[in-house]
């Protein structure tokens, strides 16, 4: 069963079909494109006080946009989708954290207990 899974899958990650996608902007795109989730995720640590909140709305209009073409374009780009969901969710924390921190005030203020 396992053998006959593995044989399947060298098969196909041999095949024709599978040596041109690996070619084609259809996957390489995608790649490229993980560097901007990746970053938004590792900033997720910092602090909320260099978020910028222009780019972030950018960002998340950008990803909502490309999501929306990943979709559509055919054959469907799961992996650009993938990246574009993973990227939106990101920049909407960052927005939250963010409006928060505004909310909140510089952390650096001393809160006032009364």
């Amino acid at each position: 069963m396992a053998a006959n899974i593995a044989r399947n899958l060298v098969s196909q990650l041999k095949s024709k079909e599978f040596r041109e996608y690996l070619t084609s902007t259809h996957f390489w795109g995608p790649v490229a494109n993980w560097g901007i989730p990746l970053a938004a995720i590792a900033d997720l640590k910092k602090d909320p006080e260099y978020i910028s909140g222009n780019m972030t709305t950018a960002l998340a209009i950008y990803s909502a946009l490309f999501m929306r073409f990943a979709w559509k374009v055919q054959p469907r780009n799961l992996l650009l989708f993938a990246c574009h969901i993973t990227n939106e969710t990101t920049q909407l924390t960052q927005g939250c954290r963010l409006i928060r921190y505004k909310m909140r005030g510089s952390s650096k203020t001393p809160v006032n207990p009364s």
